[in-house]
């Protein structure tokens, strides 16, 4: 786990795709968002309690990204929620990640590629394109947690993460975007040994995700 970190720390960063994806401070101020438009789906629900129980996270923060809600759960390495924020998402349903999308540019992918992939992810900090920093959940499919870029103002970006609503939380290449507020937080936590990020998924079952959910049951007894 340490060598996989420390390579993923080392690595020059420049994917195309992300380049256009960083943070901007002249970004509208949504740093006071910081409830959820949703509770918890269920199968976000299950995945906590059986981080929990499992210990799956070892010694690390996790994050939770629960799709069918538009919502980030935040918490420290002992299991204690910090933060609770709605996030915005790739465009398109799905739960996998074209292969090579990393490589691509912002203006070849298309709209069915746009998406979040679902997964138990190893995160770190580090340098896009365009020196931004960002907590890259994979690398290797240029997805990354960041605050809202600017570029495409209508996109109204902040508009859809204040709604009351996740139903329009849909515009993004496939990076999660965060309150600043929030981000923050996650910065707080992850630090330099990061941490894992576990997103949920929109059309699998949440068991083809996360397969140690089918042991779910004995953890307890």
């Amino acid at each position: 786990m340490n060598h996989a970190i420390q390579a993923l720390a080392g690595l020059a960063l420049t994917i195309p795709a992300i380049a256009q994806a960083a943070e901007d401070p002249a970004v509208p101020e949504v740093s006071q968002v910081v409830l959820a438009k949703a509770d918890r789906s269920e199968a976000a629900t299950r995945v906590v309690n059986w981080i929990s129980a499992a210990r799956d996270n070892g010694r690390l923060p996790y994050i939770v990204i629960d799709k069918p809600a538009a919502t980030m759960f935040l918490f420290d390495a002992k299991g204690k929620q910090l933060a609770k924020a709605p996030v915005l998402l790739g465009i398109a349903l799905g739960d996998d990640a074209t292969p090579g999308i990393g490589s691509k540019n912002l203006s070849e992918i298309g709209p069915a590629e746009k998406t979040t992939p679902a997964g138990r992810f190893l995160a770190r900090y580090g340098i896009a394109a365009g020196k931004q920093k960002v907590l890259w959940v994979d690398y290797a499919t240029s997805v990354a947690i960041h605050t809202i870029p600017t570029g495409k103002p209508k996109e109204q970006r902040v508009k859809r993460m204040l709604s009351p609503t996740g139903e329009d939380n849909r515009i993004t290449f496939g990076c999660i975007n965060v309150p600043k507020a929030a981000y923050t937080k996650v910065q707080q936590q992850f630090g330099r040994r990061g941490g894992y990020v576990y997103v949920m998924p929109d059309v699998k079952q949440v068991e083809e995700v996360f397969p140690r959910l089918l042991v779910e049951p004995y953890l307890t007894r």
